[in-house]
């Protein structure tokens, strides 16, 4: 059966009884926030090409529990697993506006880069600990929720304008310079902006957000986790992306977002193969998402999960971001009746797929991808929803 993830009471309580443990502050007046992760139902790797994607807020999500504290001094915690060690960072705010630097563990990088990034600076010294449930290296987005949680956590102690597209934008600037990794804004804009009820069109270039409705009773979206991840996926996307921005150059636009394949197939003698099938799965993604959008709008599910089918196969074949993992647990599911479509989510080379599906016919799906899977597959039944809040602790 599917894995139940804690729910958002339990991850404040685990993580006020760690700062109670850590700084023995038991009267200490605390703050809470959480932010989800997020699945993408389509739209992959189109992000950073100013193109449509389609994800949802996750019910997973990682909270901040903490407090402002005397002076300059930051000490952050956290009991997310599999976060990498220390546990446990301490350091002083930079009070001539010099950098944070990145450095080990990975995972408080991110927090130092929000810290960065934070659009109403000076901020106090503080003490936060740090729970999740969204599984780390699964592809949904685990380093976003973390970025817009902490962000959103410096919002209750020193509040900035409250503008959300400029939060989420912050939040994307301290992944590329604190973690180095050159992400779209697709993952900070739905951490941000989720609805519950719905998954979010959004488009990204005007960052214009638009609701689509995700709330049939009969219909379901299941998360499979194939819990394995292949290394190639830190070196990988940089070099996907620097494959996108030459196949613009050559096709004289500013990004694959204004290209058709038209475009393309006129300038594919001035590309290698590999540069073309980047960008030809780049352009059809773009379409296939907006066409995505409006299937679920009508009610068009099997229109729909064919669509994220072709999605997964293009991600397999043109932008070679999937892996044998992947391919198997798609393959299965859509050998289950009441399957609409099935197909990898996130940047690829493991994590997760995600799966549309009739109500009716989870439990035999789950059931059929346990016995078709060569590994060891966790299971999650996500519905969409809300994005980055702050929790009433009493």
């Amino acid at each position: 059966m599917a894995s139940p993830f804690p729910s958002v009471p339990s991850l404040v309580a685990e993580a006020r009884a760690l700062y109670v443990q850590v700084f023995g502050e038991e009267e200490a007046v605390l703050t809470a926030v959480c932010a989800p992760g997020r699945v993408n139902l389509i739209g992959e790797h189109t992000d950073y090409n100013q193109g449509f994607v389609l994800p949802m807020a996750l019910p997973m999500v990682t909270v901040v529990v903490g407090s402002q504290s005397c002076g300059q001094e930051v000490s952050v915690v956290t009991a997310t697993k599999d976060a990498d060690q220390p546990l446990q960072v301490d350091f002083s705010l930079p009070t001539d506006g010099a950098p944070l630097s990145p450095g080990l563990p990975s995972w408080a990088n991110y927090v130092k880069g929000v810290i960065q990034h934070y659009r109403a600076p000076p901020l106090p010294g503080l003490k936060a600990v740090v729970c999740s449930s969204v599984p780390l290296g699964g592809g949904l987005s685990s380093s976003a929720s973390l970025e817009v949680a902490f962000y959103t956590f410096l919002q209750q102690l020193k509040p900035d304008d409250g503008d959300k597209v400029s939060k989420a934008l912050a939040c994307q600037q301290a992944e590329h310079t604190h973690a180095g990794v050159p992400c779209g804004i697709m993952d900070q804009f739905v951490s941000v902006l989720g609805r519950e009820g719905h998954a979010l069109l959004i488009d990204c270039r005007s960052l214009e957000a638009t609701p689509v409705p995700l709330a049939d009773p009969e219909l379901l979206i299941l998360i499979t986790n194939s819990n394995v991840k292949h290394s190639l996926s830190a070196s990988e996307y940089p070099l996907r992306r620097r494959q996108c921005e030459e196949a613009a150059s050559v096709l004289g636009k500013d990004s694959l977002r204004d290209a058709n394949m038209k475009d393309l197939e006129e300038a594919k003698e001035r590309l290698d193969d590999v540069t073309y099938r980047r960008a030809r799965h780049v352009v059809e993604e773009i379409e296939r998402t907006v066409q995505a959008a409006g299937a679920l709008k009508r009610g068009a599910y099997t229109q729909f999960g064919r669509l994220m089918v072709q999605s997964h196969n293009s991600l397999r074949d043109l932008y070679e971001v999937s892996c044998s993992e992947l391919d198997e647990l798609v393959s299965a599911a859509m050998e289950v009746e009441g399957v609409y479509g099935s197909r990898m989510t996130g940047g690829g080379f493991g994590g997760c797929t995600v799966t549309l599906l009739q109500s009716h016919a989870i439990d035999k799906t789950i059931l059929h991808l346990q016995k078709r899977y060569s590994g060891t597959p966790t299971f999650y039944v996500a519905t969409p929803s809300e994005g980055a809040r702050a929790l009433n602790l009493s």
